[in-house]
């Protein structure tokens, strides 16, 4: 893990949250309140502007009185009713990148925890979004924040790209496993079936987050390559990926099993090496002798890890699980800004799990 810079801010950083209504916005919130290095200047959202904190959030109350602003990206600013060092935008994807180049020419830095920034392709983007993308210029200039593997990228980065839930587990049990794949070890292929919990599906009520419409059932979808997530993870693993998603009747937690068809032996100690070289010094990964569980990491920023290999059908195979809420969204953040800004870089994470 890298270094602090010793050029860090030495007084707490103004943040913004925009988007503040939405779970990924209310995660934001907690980790910042006992972030000793963030200082939170304002919230924002959109139909909730105008309303105390509390009333979108009661478990806010006692916690200090907050007006929740209109969300007016011309009034993002350094100074002034909006100044902050830096903003949080938890928007759907098609908000952030019309108004992500105004707000970097204020010297504002801008970490985007929608989809508008992950992908490098604007042909791609228009694709799978539905839509041209406003500004493809930008896609360039942002940093994918894949913090363990991406650290050096990360370091003074203005605009930052957080990772899909789903990518973010996927690319952490995968990318250990792309070296077979160069090395002519396994195929270029990566199978990757994972569950989410409810939250992925946001805040507004629909089909996908109705109690009666989720309890006591699970469900995949997404199914022959359609979903949003499947380009990003290409991009980052650089082979090809067969993803299906499933949704399971619990509040937040994910996981991510991913397969690798190898093309000879690989003993299990071989396998376990890659990731303990991958993984060893990372603060927030774990590496397990069994199949990890959601509840392990649930409330928190680590990724708990295990690997198998099944010798018979010749099958490496990687369990990873991630709280969706923080690893895969809020938390992650939280981490590429703290090293953007040369923070120590867990500074502010949760790593003890809600338990029971």
């Amino acid at each position: 893990m890298a270094t602090p810079d010793p050029s860090a801010p030495t007084t707490p950083v103004r943040v913004g949250i925009v988007g503040v209504s939405g779970y990924a916005g209310v995660e934001l919130l907690r980790i910042v309140h006992g972030h000793p290095g963030l200082e939170l200047a304002w919230v924002a959202a959109g139909k909730w502007a105008g309303k105390q904190l509390d009333e979108a959030w009661p478990g806010w109350a006692g916690l200090g009185a907050r007006t929740i602003e209109a969300f007016s990206p011309e009034e993002i600013a350094l100074d002034g009713p909006m100044g902050c060092d830096a903003v949080f935008l938890a928007l759907p994807h098609g908000h952030a990148g019309a108004i992500v180049p105004g707000i970097l020419a204020k010297g504002v830095r801008v970490v985007d925890l929608g989809a508008d920034h992950r992908l490098r392709d604007a042909e791609v983007y228009a694709e799978h979004y539905g839509a041209p993308h406003p500004h493809p210029e930008q896609l360039a200039t942002a940093v994918y924040g894949l913090a363990e593997w991406n650290r050096e990228a990360l370091a003074g980065a203005m605009l930052i790209a957080t990772p899909g839930c789903y990518p973010t587990a996927v690319a952490l049990a995968a990318l250990p496993l792309v070296g077979l794949v160069e090395s002519g070890l396994a195929d270029a292929w990566v199978v990757a079936d994972c569950i989410s919990g409810v939250s992925g599906a946001g805040r507004k009520a629909g089909p996908r987050n109705l109690f009666c419409e989720t309890t006591d059932r699970a469900q995949a979808y997404g199914l022959g390559g359609t979903h949003r997530h499947a380009p990003e993870m290409e991009q980052t693993l650089g082979i090809p990926v067969s993803f299906t998603p499933h949704l399971a009747p619990m509040n937040r937690g994910m996981v991510a099993t991913v397969h690798l068809k190898l093309r000879g032996a690989l003993e299990l100690a071989e396998l376990r090496a890659r990731f303990e070289d991958a993984y060893g010094d990372e603060p927030m990964i774990q590496l397990c002798d069994a199949p990890p569980s959601t509840a392990d990491v649930r409330g928190t920023n680590r990724a708990h890890l295990a690997v198998a290999v099944d010798a018979r059908r010749g099958v490496a195979t990687v369990c990873c699980v991630i709280d969706n809420l923080v690893k895969g969204a809020a938390g992650q953040a939280v981490q590429c800004l703290n090293i953007a800004l040369g923070l120590p870089e867990t500074q502010g994470l949760p790593v003890v799990p809600l338990l029971p």
